[in-house]
């Protein structure tokens, strides 16, 4: 790697920089005099200027964002959104919003650059070998948009829940990176269309601090939630949320609206209904307020098939098996499971949002194989295994588990209180793959092996990407 140097005296911010591989988290790694620089905005081998936007003197490393391209990499193209654009926003003295950090690289280079987070995660953080990577991750990460249009191809219009700042004069907006600023926006071409057809930018939300939209791919209708600045007074906030929801319901496919508080996700109905009605192929769940439901329109499917297609391919969802749903949310993993186990089998579905586990318990009302509790997974599975042993019995085994947890990961407790359960197979679906490889070290310190792995492209031109592995203890592997 070449060394850097002070583009001018003047500038000391400053760099030119020659990129070095790809780290999680949306960065590639430069140095500068044995300084490590996490680079936004760059792709491996370029050349290019940066300017530094963390760089204290005592720090262990510093932020850095690209402002032109010296000797560009094959894999750069033209960004497709001019406000998450590093190149135009330095242009013109500002910092791109947050959000598409990888709208500057070909799908094919995204493509590449996750599948090499995947494996240097699982490797170092992991504790996988090379050779074992190289017969469970042969495929790399896969794209989940190949067969759509043109527009899907290039990894536009797939998200069905965006969340929108609002700026100091009251217009829609989004954060630039690690930062309060909040710049605006005119479009957001990452959502499905139903979220650009609301022509949100156009409206004042003067005293709205937060939204949240969700637009179910199927069209059953979009949901807004707003949520009114903290301080204002209770009439001041009235106020401010009638104007909004009377601007939205003049358009021509009026959403409905409520009341939001982030911090507890209460709702208030204004207009319409709280709630949102997502689909599967076989199943239908209701979904309250900011409740979490996958956010790609093609993730559902995808991410069902996949860690179902393990559990069922591996003859682990038997007629009369008992399974565990782990994280269930609203549904969408329990829903399938209670299916593929019949009605002489039983489902433990424990989600940690009230709201959420309301949800579970209407979706799945009509299968009285499946229970639903709430509350923290650990302490829950801890409690199944006591009450089990309680009347005599033994510590409740799992045929089969689905583990989904939050971005943060499963971590050390909940995997031990798992293995603790002793099922015959976990497909886990994680959305960070520095969570799911410190996971894979606590499962395989218990005595467990990652058996298949797949990957997902479910955030095209973000870092993020989503895993599905099959985990088997290491008696087991076939």
């Amino acid at each position: 790697m070449s060394s850097p140097e002070l583009t001018t005296a003047a500038h000391p911010d400053r760099l030119t920089v020659t990129v070095g591989p790809v780290a999680h988290g949306g960065h590639c790694v430069a140095r500068h005099d044995g300084r490590v620089i996490f680079v936004r905005h760059a792709i491996p081998g370029e050349t290019v200027e940066i300017v530094l936007t963390e760089h204290d003197a005592d720090a262990k490393f510093w932020r850095a964002d690209v402002t032109k391209v010296v000797e560009p990499s094959a894999e750069r193209v033209n960004h497709f959104w001019p406000e998450a654009d590093a190149l135009r926003a330095a242009a013109r003295g500002a910092a791109p919003i947050g959000g598409a950090e990888y709208g500057h690289v070909s799908r094919k280079g995204q493509l590449a650059l996750k599948t090499s987070v995947v494996r240097e995660q699982l490797e170092r953080l992991g504790g996988l070998s090379t050779s074992a990577l190289d017969e469970l991750f042969s495929v790399g990460v896969e794209d989940v948009d190949s067969a759509g249009t043109d527009a899907q191809q290039a990894g536009l219009g797939w998200r069905t829940r965006v969340g929108f700042a609002i700026t100091a004069s009251g217009k829609l907006g989004m954060h630039a990176h690690r930062s309060h600023t909040i710049l605006p926006i005119q479009e957001m071409p990452l959502a499905v269309p139903a979220v650009d057809d609301l022509r949100l930018w156009e409206l004042d939300f003067t005293g709205i601090e937060r939204i949240e939209v969700a637009a179910p791919a199927n069209g059953s209708g979009v949901l807004v939630l707003l949520a009114p600045v903290h301080s204002l007074s209770e009439k001041a906030a009235g106020q401010a949320l009638k104007r909004v929801a009377r601007a939205l319901a003049t358009r021509e496919v009026p959403p409905s609206v409520a009341r939001w508080n982030p911090e507890n996700s209460e709702i208030e109905v204004i207009n319409g209904r709280g709630w949102v009605k997502e689909t599967t192929d076989d199943h239908e769940f209701r979904v309250t307020g900011d409740g979490f439901w996958q956010i790609h329109r093609n993730a559902p499917k995808v991410l069902a098939d996949a860690a179902l297609g393990y559990l069922l391919s591996g003859g682990y969802l038997n007629d009369g098996a008992d399974v565990a749903d782990l994280y269930a949310g609203a549904g969408l993993f329990t829903a399938p499971l209670a299916d593929a186990v019949g009605p002489d089998g039983s489902v433990l579905s424990v989600e940690g949002s009230p709201g959420t586990s309301r949800d579970a318990r209407k979706n799945l009302h009509a299968s009285a194989h499946v229970e639903i509790l709430q509350g923290r997974v650990e302490k829950i599975l801890g409690t199944q295994s006591r009450a089990s042993q309680s009347v005599g019995g033994q510590r409740r085994r799992f045929d089969a588990v689905v583990l989904d947890p939050p971005r943060a990961g499963a971590g050390k407790d909940v995997v031990r209180a798992l293995v603790a359960t002793q099922p015959n197979a976990i497909a886990y679906v994680s959305c960070d793959p520095a969570a799911f490889a410190r996971d894979v070290k606590y499962f395989a310190n218990a005595g467990w092996q990652v058996e298949k792995l797949r990957a997902f492209d479910l955030y095209p031109h973000t870092h993020h990407v989503e895993t599905v592995a099959l985990l088997t203890p290491a008696a087991k592997q076939h």
